[in-house]
């Protein structure tokens, strides 16, 4: 019954989060018009 509780509680406050960001909105940030550069180690 404490996990059944656990789970409830943790998909409540999980949704309000979700909800809250939803109501704020997306932040109006811009995205950098370059691709990000990685590189990989050679293998030797």
């Amino acid at each position: 019954m404490r996990a059944l509780a656990a789970a409830a509680i943790g998909l409540a406050a999980a949704l309000t989060i979700v909800l809250t960001v939803t109501a704020i909105g997306a932040p109006s940030g811009e995205t950098s018009p370059e691709p990000l550069l990685t590189t990989v180690p050679k293998h030797p």
